[in-house]
Order: C-alpha cells, then sequence, then structure tokens
C-alpha cells in the first residue's frame, strides 16, 4: 500500500498527511473541529447534500494521530450527549406507557394506517421507547444516515420501523448485486438497512407486516432523498432463523440473499463468534445492478 493509513476506504497518502501537519502548522489555535471543517474544505470532502464530512474527517484526524502521523491539539468540549460518546454507557430510551389493549381483525378493519417519518420530532422517543421494550433485540442507536417511522391506527400506534446506513461488507449481497470491493465503496451509500420491524405484540392483524413493508419501499427512497440528499436503490435486512424465517419480507417479495458468517464486523479472527442470520434484499428498480455500478 502507498499510503500510511486507510481510512473507510481512502488510502492516505504521505504527501496528504504532509499537507494536513502543515494545514495545523498554519492554524496553531484551531480546534479540532476548525481543523476538520478546514480540511474537508481544502479536500472539496462533501456528502452527497453538499455538507462538509466534517464528523467522517475528525476521525480521520484521530486515526492518524493515534497512529502518530500528526499531533492533535488537546480536547476542548466533551459532547455531553451519551449517544456521541464512543465507549460510554449509553443511556437507554426514557420508556413511554402506551395503550396494550388488544387490535385485531382483518387489514381492511384497520385503515387508514398513517405512517409518519419522526427522526427528529417528539414522536421520536416514542418510537424509541417501543422498540426498547416490545422488540427482542431491544433498542440500539443506529449508525450513520437513518430514518424512524411510526405507524398509527385508530389514534394508536401499532408499528415502528428503523433504517439506517447499509453494512459495509456482505459477501452474498455483494455478490448478487455484482460488486467489487471499489465499487461497493463508491455505492454503499446508495442501500439503507431495515434495523428493526415491530409489530406491537397486541396487534394481531393478517398481513399487516408485509403490507407496511410494500409501502416502506415506496416512502423510504423519497425520504432518504428528502432527508440526505442522495437515492436509495437497495434495501436490506437480516433475520435469525432461530427466532424467525421472515415471513414477512418473503411475502412482500424480498429475496433471501445467503448468510452471514456469524463473525460480525470486528470480529478478530475467522471464527464463528454469533448466530448466523439470513441476509434479505429488496430491489428499488429494475436497473439496480447497473445503477449501483456492478460490472465496472
Amino acid at each position: 500500500m502507498d499510503g500510511v493509513l486507510r481510512y473507510r476506504g481512502r488510502c492516505i497518502t504521505p504527501a496528504e498527511v504532509a499537507g494536513i501537519q502543515a494545514l495545523m502548522a498554519a492554524h496553531p489555535g484551531a480546534s479540532r473541529r476548525a481543523l476538520s471543517e478546514m480540511l474537508c474544505r481544502r479536500w472539496d470532502w462533501r456528502q452527497p447534500n453538499g455538507a462538509l464530512c466534517a464528523m467522517v474527517c475528525r476521525g480521520l484526524l484521530l486515526a492518524l494521530h493515534r497512529a502518530g502521523q500528526i499531533q492533535l491539539p488537546p480536547v476542548r468540549w466533551v459532547n455531553p450527549n451519551p449517544l456521541a460518546r464512543r465507549g460510554g454507557e449509553r443511556r437507554p430510551p426514557r420508556l413511554v406507557p402506551v395503550d396494550p389493549t388488544p387490535l385485531t381483525g382483518p387489514l381492511a378493519a384497520l385503515r387508514p394506517l398513517t405512517i409518519a417519518e419522526v427522526r427528529g420530532t417528539p414522536e421520536e422517543r416514542l418510537v424509541n421507547s417501543l422498540v426498547a421494550q416490545y422488540h427482542p433485540l431491544g433498542y440500539t442507536h443506529p449508525v450513520g444516515e437513518q430514518l424512524k417511522y411510526l405507524v398509527t391506527a385508530q389514534g394508536r400506534p401499532v408499528a415502528c420501523l428503523l433504517w439506517s446506513s447499509a453494512a459495509r461488507h456482505l459477501g452474498p449481497r455483494d455478490r448478487f448485486i455484482g460488486w467489487g470491493a471499489e465499487v461497493r465503496r463508491m455505492h454503499l451509500r446508495l442501500l439503507a438497512y431495515n434495523t428493526r420491524f415491530l409489530i406491537l405484540p397486541w396487534v394481531q392483524v393478517p398481513h399487516l407486516a408485509s403490507h407496511l413493508l410494500g409501502r416502506m419501499a415506496r416512502m423510504v427512497p423519497a425520504d432518504w432523498q428528502r432527508r440526505y440528499g442522495h437515492p436509495v436503490l437497495f434495501l436490506e435486512t437480516f433475520v435469525d432463523p432461530a427466532r424467525s424465517r421472515g415471513t414477512c419480507y418473503r411475502a412482500a417479495n424480498w429475496v433471501v440473499l445467503g448468510q452471514t458468517t456469524g463473525r460480525g464486523k470486528n470480529a478478530p479472527s475467522k471464527r464463528p463468534t454469533r448466530s448466523r442470520k439470513l441476509i434479505l434484499g429488496y430491489p428499488l428498480t429494475p436497473r439496480f445492478r447497473a445503477l449501483l455500478g456492478a460490472g465496472r
């Protein structure tokens, strides 16, 4: 490798490190945040919506600092938000009580269903609470770009769906799309991962789950474009076969792509450390392979 460090697919060269050192020398009083923003502007390092990649850049500068390539200034401010404290404990969502009276019957009787994207709204707290209380895996804060949906009927919550940035590397998915490593790094942002799908336990309505997944396939791309300034072309999720066969996904025409290795993204060895999950995918356009750069 010609670079001194590879960070999120970007190979950092000695010349770039020298440029960072010169930038720091020219601004000796600048904070880490200010340095990351200046470096983003110098490299024209931006998100698809035009915003600076300042957070990713701060991670790069910290990686270079830890590797002994640069010497960052001392930290001036610690974010009081516990979600921003990597490695520290995260405060669980505050639990919100809801009415558990059973909702049963055919799907037509439950309509109209209201599906709202609630990220950054007061209803986000309710979604986090419901997932924490009633999803088998509980609540974990989504990674990267993300959307959260609350489904209501008759004035009551009935379901929640959480989406985030896709997993960096999944062999069966990448082979299904036709990706090599470099093309995957270029187009991974065009995928969305369904991290949680919860129908509240007192809601017993046949076909509700597959119906909601069908509506998500239309809503997620539009909401992602609105919030992050780029489209989504492919959806993915994991299903633990010990808990479920993923019947609702299959009924909504999702495709079983294969299984995970069971090693996790940070496993120090090649031996499985957790259960193997089914990988399911849903292309949002017939041209998904061409648009995702397959074969390039």
